[in-house]
């Protein structure tokens, strides 16, 4: 039996590894390819870009307010006792600033027009008009026009700063997908190694019942291990496919559809002992976290626009005093108009207006403060929450890593254990029943130590996603000084 025995029970801790290295390194599925194919085509992305795009058309249309504008408009009288004909245009441009506009007209007219029409008067060669206009109170800082192209600027900022939050929380699952999977199926090859054992070994011992050298209820006793064994297989490669299913979610192929890794693609093992190390934990502090949170740039970018309305409300209570000048020149020699169209003429003009009461304005005032009041205490909280979250999963990052050291010294104990009761076996002290259990414990410590990798990766994947390391996250292409304060 002990020639049936050994190899078997060291298949347990080589095959596993053996089978993963043999396979070429192009066939190996790395986190950093997950990574880039979620990046690129995961829709929850592609929908964020979309909207992103939405936002920077929606700036383009609050600018067409400022486009320079020409209007033009003509006539003829061709019966009746007047004979005038007139052609007239005018191109307007508005201010950034000051809310006012800027225009040049030039008309011309020929024949004779009645009293109420007289304006359209010019000499033979019309008459040419420029002319600016100026807000002094009221619109002079803000307008309606102005309002909408600063809260469609920052609308589109809004929009980059979803997409990004979008991109992180996307890549955070990704890798969280990555690692179970991963995870999942190593504990499903340790299982197969088990089964693997156990099935082989019957061979052995159907020999050895049959030559009368063991009875035949070792061949029902390892029959039962079959069965058990048999059974974590299916259920861990139950979950192995679903765990291929949930990563196939977010690792695409170029046309953005899910692919479902193979059992094959599942990186090589570490070594139990490579965790021996603690390593160093990562030095990212909460003040830098705060700086890098899309939340928080997304809830300044919140509060310059409730900022910018109430700019808007408080522009409304201002009384309107507007000024303007224009220029009036007539050319070519006197016409029907009469020597009064032939001259320079400057004009300056001024309207005021006071508004009284306007109770919806200031109601509208108040409850603008109000919500500015609101955001900046959703602010100050958002800051102390990332600020806990930044120091808890430090923590978490911290006991994981001591107990996968644990977990990798339990393994490595374990296997010590197990090789030590094949041996007093080999010698007649221990017996068959013993060597299954020590076989089973090693191959659960064995899992265990799986599962307490999964929990480092995955904190470390949530801090990552908690600091905003673009880099891990693999979002290095996008611009990380975009956000500011």
């Amino acid at each position: 039996m002990m020639r049936y025995l050994i190899p078997f029970v060291a298949s347990m801790v080589w095959l596993a590894p053996v089978k993963v290295f043999a396979q070429g390194e192009a066939d190996i599925l790395r986190p950093e390819s997950v990574l880039e194919a979620s990046a690129e085509h995961f829709p929850e992305i592609l929908k964020g870009m979309a909207l992103q795009r939405g936002a920077e058309a929606g700036v383009l249309e609050a600018q067409g307010a400022f486009d320079l504008v020409f209007d033009g408009e003509g006539f003829s009288r061709v019966d009746g006792f007047y004979d005038g004909t007139a052609v007239a245009g005018k191109a307007r441009q508005r201010f950034r600033n000051y809310g006012g506009e800027y225009y040049a007209g030039y008309k011309i007219s020929n024949g004779t027009f009645p009293i109420y029409e007289d304006i359209w008067y010019t000499n033979t060669g019309g008459t040419l008009s420029v002319g600016a206009l100026f807000a002094l109170l009221r619109d002079r800082e803000i307008d309606d026009d102005r309002y909408a192209a600063t809260d469609a600027r920052l609308a589109k900022r809004q929009a980059d700063l979803d997409l990004l939050l979008t991109r992180i929380g996307v890549q955070q699952r990704a890798l969280m997908a990555y690692w179970d999977w991963v995870a999942v199926g190593r504990k499903l090859a340790v299982y197969e190694d088990l089964l693997l054992i156990a099935t082989q070994r019957q061979v052995g011992l159907t020999e050895e019942v049959r030559r009368g050298a063991r009875a035949e209820f070792f061949l029902t006793e390892n029959q039962q291990n079959i069965t058990r064994r048999q059974t974590l297989v299916t259920v861990s490669r139950r979950d192995f496919m679903i765990a291929a299913n949930n990563l196939g979610f977010y690792f695409r192929d170029g046309q953005g559809r899910p692919q479902q890794p193979s059992q094959a693609q599942l990186p090589p093992v570490r070594p139990v002992t490579a965790w021996n190390e603690p390593g160093e934990l990562p030095i990212t502090t909460a003040g830098e976290a705060l700086d890098r949170r899309p939340e928080l740039a997304r809830l300044r970018n919140t509060i310059d626009r409730v900022r910018n309305e109430i700019q808007l409300v408080e522009n409304d209570l201002k009384p309107r005093l507007d000024f303007g000048v224009e220029m009036q020149q007539g050319l070519g020699a006197v016409a029907e108009g009469g020597p009064s169209r032939d001259s320079f003429d400057a004009i300056l003009a001024m309207k005021f207006s006071v508004p009284f009461q306007q109770r919806e304005t200031r109601g509208r005032l108040l409850r603008a403060e109000a919500e500015l009041e609101a955001k900046q205490q959703e602010k100050r909280l958002q800051q102390e929450r990332i600020e806990l979250q930044v120091r808890n999963i430090l923590l978490e990052l911290a006991f994981a890593r001591q107990l996968l050291q644990l977990a990798a010294a339990e393994a490595q104990q374990s296997a010590v254990i197990r090789d030590a009761e094949i041996k007093r076996f080999q010698s007649g002290a221990s017996d068959f029943f013993l060597v299954n259990v020590r076989e089973e414990t090693a191959a659960n410590a064995r899992v265990k130590f799986h599962d307490a990798e999964l929990t480092t990766r995955i904190a470390r994947a949530t801090y990552d996603a908690a600091v905003v390391d673009y880099e891990r996250l693999g979002l290095g292409h996008l611009v990380t000084g975009a956000m500011g304060r």
